[in-house]
């Protein structure tokens, strides 16, 4: 089948996209892995909307399914895209079989940061993403002493949606640094971004009654078996449960796959797809919305498809350049707005660069660990391109999503260079697994 825009993913920034592109006549297409639009900020929001646990603004998001439901848009949830010719447009979809586009938007999302602390692979720890995921699209929570230790707007939110909830948390230990506050303040942001700002303090004041951990460093699971004990410097407790979350960062595995021009975002230590304001990649025919392009919010997010989806509707000749123009300065003003605050935010939320134990595995699927990284470094290997040929990190299910960044980092460190001249893991087609069966079927 052709369309003239393909959307890659059904969060806020892709279901935008389609509802936009499809008032101004386009034909569109949705590919979705997950079983229902959302993405992870609106995950299940059509089952589970109106649940005071989860809180007002994730059921905001359903007045943006009920839009895009309505849009015409072509959805093929359960879908995982596994290959894209930029040039040619062709898409190689399972289950469903290939489409092509004109145009293709990637509108991926985020990802949580991995934090590889000595026993993140005891069962029991997960990361707060993961445990989000099962309060939404089930009502589930962690039984026992659950522990959250981390830092970032999730690890609030998930504490109070856990305390409404009844199953609070028997301990929070925030990984933040002492000093951050007063330089988020000198970041700027926080007046213009008061709005966001407050939300956030809500979240503080409801969750004041939680015992917490300030500061805290040198943080590791303890257990025979599974966890039984979260330890940091200066002091130990138990646990049955341990969430992590150090942040999120852009899913960049395809855009890497493609080849789209990559730059260093220095305020969160990860790589992003450069875009223009539209959304433009360095690649004609393929945009980037969402936290894929950036880290915003989704808020920003829906701006950000909004925008795409008119750069589109005018690449294909049905929006002129003053209609774009037009049509497009309200939307910027409202992604804008919706960025405000992330100064404030990267500033108080930077990335801990915790030293990595050479015993800690750091490629889970390969079982790699960082001191195997740091001795293939010292052989030689310039970052995580050539350390998969040394030790096959990267090489495994999730394709280096887990450990890719993890790796360069060590490079880099051991290397005694910046982290952003080790160039980021490239991945290759297929992006996800596919079974024999999948294969002998195309």
């Amino acid at each position: 089948m052709s369309f003239d825009l393909a959307i890659i993913g059904a969060g806020p920034a892709g279901m935008a996209a389609a509802v936009e592109a499809r008032a101004l006549g386009l034909a569109v297409l949705v590919v979705d892995e997950q079983p229902a639009p959302g993405g992870q900020v609106f995950r299940a929001v059509e089952a589970a909307h109106g649940d005071a646990v989860l809180g007002t603004e994730y059921s905001a998001g359903l007045g943006l399914v009920e839009s895009f439901r309505r849009s015409g848009a072509t959805y093929r949830p359960g879908t995982t895209l596994w290959h894209l010719d930029p040039d040619s447009g062709e898409m190689s979809l399972t289950p469903g079989g290939p489409a092509v586009a004109r145009r293709v938007l990637l509108a991926t999302g985020a990802q949580e940061r991995p934090v590889p602390i000595p026993g993140w692979t005891l069962p029991g720890v997960m990361g707060m993403g993961a445990a989000q995921i099962m309060l939404k699209t089930a009502g589930a929570v962690p039984s026992g002493r659950v522990v959250l230790a981390g830092q970032g707007p999730l690890l609030w939110l998930l504490a109070a949606q856990l305390q409404r909830a009844e199953a609070p948390p028997s301990l929070i230990l925030e990984t933040t640094p002492k000093g951050r506050l007063a330089a988020a303040f000198r970041a700027g942001g926080w007046f213009s971004g008061r709005g966001l700002l407050l939300k956030g303090l809500g979240l503080l004041r409801e969750t004041r009654g939680l015992p917490v951990q300030r500061a805290v460093t040198g943080l590791r699971a303890e257990g025979e078996g599974r966890v039984q004990r979260v330890a940091w410097d200066g002091g130990s407790a138990e646990c049955d449960t341990l969430l992590l979350h150090e942040g999120v960062v852009p899913a960049t595995h395809i855009p890497l796959a493609l080849g789209l021009d990559h730059a260093w975002d220095a305020a969160q230590q990860c790589w992003r797809p450069v875009v223009d304001a539209l959304g433009a990649s360095s690649h004609a025919r393929v945009a980037v919305a969402g936290d894929g392009a950036g880290i915003g919010g989704w808020q920003a997010a829906v701006a950000s498809g909004q925008l795409a989806a008119l750069d589109a509707a005018h690449r294909l000749g049905r929006l002129t350049l003053d209609g774009l123009a037009q049509r497009a300065a309200p939307l910027r003003r409202m992604r804008a707005e919706a960025l405000a605050l992330r100064p404030f935010l990267d500033a108080l939320y930077a990335p801990v660069a915790a030293p990595v134990a050479d015993q800690v595995l750091v490629c889970r699927c390969e079982e790699v660990t960082a001191g195997q990284v740091r001795a293939a470094a010292r052989l030689g290997a310039q970052g995580p391109n050539q350390a998969k040929t040394f030790l096959r990190s990267g090489m495994g299910a999730c394709q280096g999503r887990m450990c890719g960044a993890t790796v360069a980092r060590i490079i880099a460190e051991t290397r005694g260079v910046a982290p952003e001249t080790v160039a980021p893991l490239r991945p290759r087609a297929p992006y996800k697994p596919l079974t024999v069966g999948q294969l002998a079927g195309l």
